[in-house]
């Protein structure tokens, strides 16, 4: 993915020097299932991590940014801008909509949100209730060494996807699934949530098509690196590599095939209609 010396967004809020404290831990193989089960939940990650969102306490002195930090933030950075100018355009186009823009928080170890803390523990998420995506760049490290999803353009399948579930929010659709999540039995209601993510695999999968076919900045393999970590992240896969057998009535973000699957189907359509879930026979 071509992206040193291009145009950054305007809407980053970089925490990153401010230093809350660390977060409250949790050790050894739950800290890895913790962040595994968490992980592009897209929506308020309280509900995993208890009241107080596993933060810690406050104070501490300034946090200085590494060159790796500072590469990472100027990273997510231009991948934001394009997301920006990418659904400005699908907006006017498709929709005859203008698109408001979401604000992206980098922060590290935690930080607050209208929607409980943000930590490592609960991945990279957006909330509705600011309208903010919310990321540790240390994620891409986990994506890397954890997740097995290596490569650029698969750091920035993850801050498309969080996009995605903006652009779910932006077309009133986000709200009315976690509506109907409330009402819902527990069973109905991680099939709303799968809905919910598979969809926003597919318009990551618009924003794919679009950095490709309007912008240029994708590169050979690239497509490929999106795709894999779109199967690396299928609730399957996770359960096998936390040591569990699959539970397909537990799955909130749908199976490896799901994902990758709707990602394809937004790359190869372009088109936000072709993203419905929520009518999809067969998901």
């Amino acid at each position: 993915m071509e992206w040193k010396g291009r145009r950054g967004s305007d809407n980053i809020e970089d925490r990153r020097r401010m230093s809350g404290g660390r977060t409250a831990s949790i050790g050894g193989a739950g800290a890895i299932v913790v962040v595994l089960i968490a992980m592009f939940l897209g929506v308020d990650p309280s509900a995993l991590l208890g009241p107080g969102g596993g933060q810690g306490s406050s104070g501490g002195a300034p946090v200085e940014l590494t060159e790796a930090d500072k590469q990472a933030g100027e990273f997510v950075s231009v991948t934001l801008a394009d997301t920006e100018e990418i659904w400005t355009k699908v907006f006017s186009e498709q929709l005859n909509a203008k698109y408001t823009p979401a604000v992206l928080v980098l922060f590290k170890d935690h930080t607050p949100s209208a929607c409980g803390g943000a930590s490592e523990a609960t991945g990279p998420f957006y909330c509705p209730a600011d309208k903010k995506v919310y990321l540790d760049t240390a994620f891409f490290t986990t994506l890397q060494q954890k997740l097995g999803a290596h490569g650029d353009f698969a750091a920035a399948y993850v801050v498309a996807h969080e996009i995605g579930h903006h652009v779910q929010d932006e077309l009133g659709i986000l709200g009315k699934a976690n509506a109907a999540r409330q009402r819902a039995s527990q069973e109905e209601s991680n099939r709303i949530s799968v809905m919910v993510e598979l969809q926003a695999d597919c318009l990551s999968g618009i924003w794919a098509r679009e950095a490709a076919q309007t912008l240029g900045t994708i590169e050979r393999g690239d497509l490929e690196e999106a795709v894999n970590a779109a199967r690396q992240i299928g609730d399957d896969t996770l359960q096998r590599n936390a040591g569990q057998r699959p539970m397909p009535h537990t799955f909130t973000h749908g199976t490896s095939a799901q994902r990758s699957e709707w990602f394809l189907r937004g790359l190869k359509s372009g088109q936000i209609a072709d993203c419905d879930t929520f009518s999809a026979r067969d998901l």
